[in-house]
């Protein structure tokens, strides 16, 4: 099997030649092993492109996720001026606001004033028509340049062929829903207006549902909507099926209806939501983050989810990869390994990001152990 024929086979929940690997990594790591300019790799899309194709030649992954896309090709016009420090690059854009890029982590406005929304008195014009953003992380957001929206997996396409899996991301209506409405005020109107956010969550399903039914349409074989924000820390199961199901629901129904398989990551405390994850219709989940990280540990989520569809998991990125040394790293993997294969279905991954701190080496060690008990 080629790479992307082992991915299809596992994410159609058969079993593979050798299970396949494919983990996310951090944008601090992709930087800090590329050794490129932060500011020239988050707004860069050759630039960025290029560094996904190289990160899966150094780790031997199977398949190459695509976190973000829609870059400016006309990026560097808007930047006034651009300092360099021992510790981060500091852009200054056309209209004054200025924009951190440490060398090991995501990129972060210098200042961040959250969003004053009353969703008593929204409107439907107060509402986007269309998806203009990627919400990456709070007061963070990555610009969607409408004409150039999937030009990053065309650049894949002709660099790579068709010989890896090759996915992309969108993101949670839930996610879009707390970026709108700032994250203290979006969970409590939950409870004081859960019928005006459930208006606001189906603005957003419907738009993420267009933006993934387009993506789908440049060759790609899986869409992750990225759901971290889902997890029991931060609601309840009963809100969970309220609230977040029946929007990633949507989303999937679009994807499925491509031909195209779509998981749902949501990282953190899920040991109470595996089975209702997969209620959306999703292909397969991940992180599957263990203790301390979470709270899932992989063989009942074998037990409890088999029949429903893929998993992608759980190798935990702190406490193993950071904290261990290499014989208890391939001890841990190996242990992995032989619970995920049973069965088919399952992709070796790191539970979430790969932390920017892990050496090289050590991640290596994930395909060297999928080659010897995999």
């Amino acid at each position: 099997m080629n790479p992307r024929e082992r991915m299809k086979t596992a994410m159609d929940r058969g079993t593979p030649d050798r299970v396949p690997v494919m983990c996310q990594l951090s944008i601090g790591h992709m930087i800090l092993q590329l050794g490129i300019p932060p500011v020239d790799f988050w707004h860069d899309g050759e630039i960025f492109a290029n560094g996904l194709i190289r990160l899966r030649q150094i780790y031997g992954f199977d398949g190459i996720l695509v976190s973000l896309h829609g870059h400016d090709p006309n990026w560097r016009e808007k930047i006034r001026a651009r300092e360099k420090t021992s510790e981060e690059e500091i852009l200054t854009l056309a209209d004054g606001k200025r924009m951190i890029h440490p060398y090991n982590d995501l990129p972060r406005p210098e200042s961040f004033i959250p969003p004053q929304v009353d969703l008593a008195t929204l409107t439907d014009a107060d509402l986007p028509a269309q998806l203009g953003y990627i919400p990456v992380s709070q007061g963070l957001h990555f610009a969607i340049n409408q004409s150039t929206r999937f030009a990053i997996f065309e650049r894949i396409h002709q660099t790579t062929g068709l010989e890896f899996s090759l996915h992309g991301e969108v993101t949670s209506p839930f996610d879009y829903f707390l970026d709108f409405l700032g994250h203290e005020q979006g969970l409590i109107s939950l409870i004081e207006y859960p019928d005006k956010a459930k208006w606001v969550l189906s603005r957003f399903a419907l738009l993420v549902s267009q933006l993934a039914a387009d993506m789908c349409d440049v060759e790609i074989d899986a869409v992750k909507i990225s759901s971290p924000f889902a997890g029991a820390s931060f609601i309840s199961p009963e809100m969970y099926k309220e609230f977040v199901l029946p929007y990633e629901a949507e989303i999937v129904h679009t994807v499925r209806k491509k031909n195209v398989h779509a998981y749902v990551h949501t990282c953190g405390v899920i040991g109470d939501r595996l089975e209702l994850m997969f209620e959306s219709g999703a292909s397969g989940i991940e992180c599957l983050d263990p203790p301390p990280l979470g709270n899932v540990e992989l063989e009942e989520a074998k037990q409890r989810t088999r029949g429903l569809g893929f998993i992608k998991g759980n190798i935990d990125s702190v406490n193993t990869l950071l904290a261990k040394g290499g014989v208890d790293i391939l001890a841990d993997v190996k242990e992995c390994l032989e619970i995920g294969k049973q069965g088919g279905g399952f992709i070796l991954s790191t539970a979430c990001s790969v932390a920017p701190g892990v050496e090289r080496e050590k991640l290596r060690l994930l395909r060297e152990a999928a080659e010897l008990w995999g």
